[in-house]
């Protein structure tokens, strides 16, 4: 079966991608990945070059593996420094290196993608292939490595029974258990940290602020220009750079992406002042992106975290992933939540250097995740 790599999402049309995709799981979205390509965030210039894998039958694509050629480890949440400084320093390049991932978001979901009339067992065949393809890509290359970033636990797992290091980390995660509002969910706090909870939402109006959320469909392209300007302005603050994003890259999500995203917005004495960008799927909610103009106390807390925990449980969503890292989340509810991802490297030496890596990690991050879920500020059953 012919396997082609394609240097654009827009190789395919609309109809082909989404038949891989589905059109749930929003960051697979074609539109998805036409914005970060259209408006330069992964490009070979960025050092997001997309060499996507298709494999092809009878002239149709049947099977999608999101793939960039990358020159730097930028914006992908899954550290491996340390791995590229070892091959520095023994004069070898680490970069350039392959990556399944999607760009800048560390959420996890599907990354083998298939159309829907495959069998399992033919699924599990051109799963192999696209792998076989993915290590001579990497000869043609001189790519060091190929790494998948936050699949699925299954896929994880059956990669890892491949001989793909499985490398485990945790975020923190909100689960639904059919709460019908949010004080049905500060319920199930113990006192002490429902009062604190309480007592940190009420700064939001003591400021004069108030929050509204706005569905994607009804964001103008004057609110997607306040909020890249928020967005770049805390960026600056924080890292001293403006991001990965630019404006167009938020427009372009505005016009073709807008029934997968949500917007809480801030206002303080009828001036727009902040706002927090979810995405979203029938079960799931991402929190992704925010910005504000000045500092607010508790401000962000409020637009990232309740007012996403609000939303997920009016839409009946069972899952909010509000991103990476963050110890803080745990008292607000947010339970530690493992994430994994894959990794082969072309030498067999640095290769069985990493697993020995990912294996001494383990302990660690079981245990953390153990203290974190002590911390929790629910009540003991």
């Amino acid at each position: 079966m012919p396997i082609e790599v394609i240097a654009s999402a827009r190789a395919l049309t609309d109809p082909q991608w989404h038949q891989l995709t589905g059109r749930d799981y929003p960051f697979l979205q074609q539109a998805f990945f036409l914005a970060l390509e259209e408006s330069g965030a992964t490009t070979a210039q960025s050092g997001w070059q997309p060499s996507h894998l298709v494999a092809y039958e009878d002239g149709q694509p049947v099977a999608l593996l999101p793939l960039f050629i990358k020159t730097h480890s930028y914006g992908e949440y899954v550290f491996d420094w340390s791995w590229a400084d070892a091959y520095r320093r023994i004069g070898h390049d680490y970069y350039p290196k392959l990556v399944t991932a999607i760009p800048f978001t560390p959420a996890t979901g599907p990354r083998f993608c298939f159309a829907e009339h495959l069998t399992p067992a033919e699924r599990e065949g051109l799963t192999g292939q696209l792998l076989a393809r993915v290590q001579s890509l990497a000869a043609e290359l001189h790519a060091s490595s190929w790494h998948c970033l936050f699949p699925e636990t299954e896929v994880a797992q059956q990669l890892a029974a491949q001989g793909f290091c499985l490398r485990q980390a945790c975020q923190f995660h909100w689960f639904n258990h059919n709460f019908s509002n949010f004080d049905d969910f500060l319920a199930t706090f113990n006192s002490r940290k429902r009062k604190n909870l309480k007592k940190e939402r009420q700064k939001i109006p003591e400021q004069g602020i108030t929050l509204r959320r706005v569905e994607g469909v009804e964001l103008t392209p004057k609110d997607w220009h306040r909020f890249y300007d928020f967005y770049r302005l805390t960026y600056l603050k924080r890292s001293g750079h403006e991001g990965y994003l630019n404006e167009a890259f938020f427009q372009a999500l505005g016009e073709k992406l807008a029934d997968h995203l949500m917007m809480a917005q801030a206002f303080k004495e009828d001036r727009f002042v902040a706002a927090a960008l979810f995405f979203k799927s029938s079960s799931h909610l991402y929190g992704r992106y925010w910005g504000a103009l000045d500092e607010f106390d508790g401000l962000h807390f409020e637009a990232c975290y309740y007012q996403g925990i609000e939303y997920a449980i009016e839409q009946g969503l069972a899952c909010f992933d509000p991103g990476a890292q963050g110890e803080h989340k745990i008292q607000r509810g947010f339970t530690p939540t493992a994430t994994w991802s894959n990794h082969w490297l072309a030498d067999h030496r640095f290769h069985a250097a990493v697993v020995d890596f990912v294996t001494r990690e383990v302990p660690h991050i079981e245990a953390y995740m153990a203290e974190a879920a002590q911390l929790l500020p629910f009540k003991q059953e």
